[in-house]
């Protein structure tokens, strides 16, 4: 067993080179935002959506189109607004004069990489029309349904603020999503160097590191990516935890959770802890993979006592009390 572990490290060294290309090519354009990047990255080896939440300005659309020009992969820009449609969405049937009939005409959804920027400006039949694509990567246009082509992996934006004339996405839209990622404002540093490069006109040229066929042969590899029972049973302990704290002796959170994750939620964060050793560069999964990614998996899957929401206490705070009770492997 020692043997084969030490075989699928030496592979995923090898074979996740790709990964430093990508932070490079995008270190040109993005400063800081080293955990976005790495959270992106490791939805598009999971075939996970990404959700990420922050104030405007704070370079998510920007990290995106980014993203989409280093990988070798169509790229769509979706601007949701109160008047869309679902057929501007995934598009419609068209009469078609010369041959006297109904045909497809497909939407901008019939893309690899998909931004859906401000996703809740949209209104709630626009958000359940990205259900069925999000989850079954289809799309039902009249009588005949169409599948995507892969990777296929939709990255949605939405701003915390200015909520007024906003549809906030309903929990069913919400879990469809892998991860929900919280931006933050850069560091002192950063910001300096955000003006020195932003501050004048320039015009950035990134290379193409990976295509879709590289990224395919990359999920497969992320799949083989060490896993032991004792770290299987740590994210169950995890979940469990959110679900009945006080049976998982949790006592910390008692009475603060009102729903707890789903095992959607031991599936995701199996899959982004292999994920996230892989861009490490690491055949095998530690605690400290499932702890790194546990925040962003877990923060949109429980839902909080209105106990929790009068002690303004965060899904963050609350998940930190779990991590910090539930014993480590």
């Amino acid at each position: 067993m020692e043997k084969n572990i030490m075989e699928i490290n030496e592979k995923i060294k090898e074979a996740s080179a790709f990964v430093d290309l990508i932070y490079a090519e995008m270190g040109k354009v993005i400063v800081g935002q080293r955990y976005m990047v790495e959270r992106l990255l490791i939805g598009l080896l999971t075939r996970g959506h990404v959700l990420l939440e922050g104030v405007p300005g704070l370079a998510k659309t920007m990290t995106v189109n980014t993203l989409a020009k280093v990988l070798d992969t169509g790229f769509k820009r979706i601007q949701f607004t109160p008047d869309l449609l679902p057929a501007d969405l995934i598009g419609t049937m068209i009469y078609n004069q010369k041959q006297g009939d109904f045909v497809p005409r497909k939407g901008p959804i019939f893309s690899n990489i998909i931004l859906a920027d401000e996703i809740n400006r949209a209104p709630s039949k626009v958000q359940s029309a990205l259900l069925e694509v999000m989850q079954e990567h289809q799309v039902t246009i009249g009588d005949a349904t169409y599948r995507l082509d892969e990777p296929f992996l939709v990255l949605a934006t939405q701003n915390p603020i200015e909520q007024e004339g906003t549809y906030p996405l309903p929990e069913a839209q919400i879990d469809r999503f892998m991860l929900k990622l919280f931006v933050d404002y850069p560091s002192r540093e950063e910001e300096l160097q955000i003006i020195n490069r932003m501050a004048v006109e320039t015009n950035f040229n990134v290379g193409k590191i990976i295509g879709p066929k590289e990224i395919l042969e990359a999920r497969k590899l992320v799949e083989t990516v060490y896993i032991d029972e004792k770290i299987k049973q740590y994210i169950v302990s995890l979940v469990f935890a959110t679900r009945d704290p006080a049976g998982a002796g949790v006592k910390e959170v008692k009475g603060l959770i009102e729903y707890g994750a789903s095992p959607r939620a031991s599936i995701y964060l199996t899959m982004a802890a292999k994920a996230h050793a892989f861009v490490k560069r690491r055949g095998f999964v530690t605690p400290e993979d499932v702890k790194s990614v546990g925040f962003d998996i877990l923060r949109h899957r429980i839902i909080l006592t209105y106990e929790a929401e009068a002690e303004e206490m965060s899904a963050d705070e609350i998940i930190k009390r779990v991590f910090d009770a539930v014993e480590v492997p």
